[in-house]
């Protein structure tokens, strides 16, 4: 048994799995791309200033009425038809009725007992080959809440904080809440499949673009449901735990880790003779650990009813027939054509996926780069920023037009890998295309035959002993030699023809 931070005890993973069979169901939230939100004109575009795209409507003041957004409708079938789901003939909103300071109305406006598209499944291949088939309960339409600012305080969380702010330009933004049927038989590699889970729907997303999911808009998010039941030789036979359910988790790293902890949290507790509260959780990054939120409402306490002021929805079976003719290539096929294509191992590839970077990386090519190169810049270099930054690789303003123009002046003999990442920074800091941005900073490999053969005899003098040893055949010693003419240099020189020199001059083949 071991402590957290938030003072819970946690069982260990494995011993945790030893006695317990995990329950997750995860309920995934995306905010739809559209110019306009889902019941009025507002506009939605993102970091628009406090308050600054409201109406009446989405705001909810009286005698406003709501007109639904057909682009939305459209977008949630094909959603719904990419899942393999049926789509409803016939559908309407409904009001959940419950009172928190971000939702203007207090009410949201969305679907209950009667969703647009249910009864589906997504195929979601793990990093082993293997295949776990998610089955989808319902995939709805509703609207996004404002969004809360709480100032002061150490945690950004309203307690603690002075005083609490309130944006609704995020209020009315059309969403789509897919749910998933429990997700049973997957034991110890529950976290594996929630992550891959939110992965695969995630490239879904962006190939039918619907959205292009960016962490940091925080427009797809995650609520984890997770639940533990005592193992048995008849698995079936047992009824599921009490479940609680992790809010707005939006990295698929934090998927993973999130249902991790609450195995070993809840396990802790069932084995110390506990029980688990039906609760909200939050996730805490920074810990690895959530906390308690609030005890979780059933569906009978939001008194649902019909939304009053809109029509129902009832699409033809030519137009879903018609949307259907839309959907793209699926996302896992097209990884093993991009593969095969590119060229890359199985590791390159999934370091792409988790990246987030097939799109970026097939635009690169297309704009003229290698698909090595575009794929050296985007999941090495812009995704161990984005990892530390706790962000998307999109996110930096760094464009496939960029990234392919950086590895044609590397291809070129222009610019080393050195000065690429110096001139990256520079167009990640706005200073212009790469091109602009090597002319400002002089960059660029130096050509000088005899500068480049006087720095190389300056340093072999310097270092007779270095020299030595390479005339001897050690010919690994010329990495210092290198390292000490690159300086020499200033950093603007061709190692692989530093190395070529000092090998000749050393009279070594």
């Amino acid at each position: 048994m071991t402590t957290t931070t938030a003072a819970e005890k946690v069982l260990d993973y494995a011993e945790a799995l030893a006695s317990f069979d995990p329950v997750m169901g995860l309920e995934v939230h995306v905010e739809l791309n559209t110019a306009t939100k889902m019941f009025c004109g507002c506009a939605t575009e993102f970091g628009a200033e406090p308050n600054s795209q409201v109406c009446p409507v989405c705001l909810g003041l009286p005698g406003a009425l709501p007109v639904v957004n057909d682009k939305a409708v459209e977008s949630a079938i094909r959603i719904g038809l990419a899942l393999n789901c049926e789509i409803a003939e016939w559908c309407r909103f409904a009001r959940k009725n419950y009172f928190y300071p971000d939702m203007p109305k207090n009410f949201q406006t969305s679907q209950y007992d009667e969703p647009i598209a249910f009864n589906g499944y997504l195929n979601v291949e793990l990093e082993d080959g293997t295949t776990y088939r998610v089955e989808i309960e319902r995939a709805h339409m509703e609207e996004d809440t404002g969004k809360s600012l709480h100032v002061g305080g150490a945690t950004g969380r309203i307690h603690g904080a002075d005083y609490s702010l309130v944006d609704y330009n995020r209020a009315g933004i059309p969403l789509i809440e897919i749910v998933t049927k429990p997700l049973v038989g997957a034991g110890e590699r529950a976290p594996e499949v929630a992550r891959a889970y939110v992965a695969t729907l995630r490239d879904l997303l962006r190939a039918l673009h619907v959205r292009d999911v960016r962490r940091a808009q925080g427009s797809l998010r995650c609520d984890a449901n997770v639940s533990l039941r005592p193992r048995a030789e008849d698995q079936q036979a047992v009824p599921f735990g009490t479940r609680t359910e992790t809010k707005n988790v939006n990295s698929l790293r934090s998927v993973e880790r999130a249902v991790r902890y609450e195995i070993t949290r809840q396990a802790a507790i069932l084995t110390g003779g506990g029980s688990i509260t039906q609760e909200t959780r939050h996730w805490h990054e920074d810990t690895g650990v959530t906390t308690s939120g609030r005890v979780k409402s059933d569906a009978e306490d939001y008194r649902y009813f019909p939304e009053p002021d809109l029509v129902p929805v009832a699409p033809t079976r030519e137009l879903v027939e018609d949307l259907r003719e839309t959907l793209p290539e699926p996302p896992a096929q097209r990884r093993r054509r991009l593969q095969g294509d590119w060229g890359f191992s199985d590791l390159e590839m999934r370091d792409v996926v988790n990246a987030g970077a097939v799109e970026l990386i097939e635009e690169t090519v297309e704009a003229g780069a290698s698909p090595a190169g575009a794929r050296k810049w985007w999941s090495g270099e812009l995704a161990r920023r984005a990892n530390a930054e706790g962000r998307d690789v999109a996110d930096f303003g760094v464009t496939p037009a960029h990234i392919a123009e950086l590895d044609g002046l590397v291809s070129s003999g222009r610019l080393n890998d050195s000065m690429a990442r110096q001139v990256l920074e520079g167009v990640i800091a706005g200073e212009g295309a790469p091109t602009e941005v090597a002319d400002a900073r002089g960059l660029q490999i130096v050509s000088d035959d005899g500068a480049l053969g006087a720095a190389v005899d300056t340093v072999i003098e310097a270092n007779p002993d270095v020299a030595a040893k390479i005339r001897d055949g050690k010919v690994q010693a010329a990495g210092a030699l290198i390292g000490q003419v690159m300086k020499e240099m200033k950093g603007q020189a061709d190692a692989a023809k530093v190395r070529t020199l000092i090998l000749e001059k050393l009279g070594v083949s």
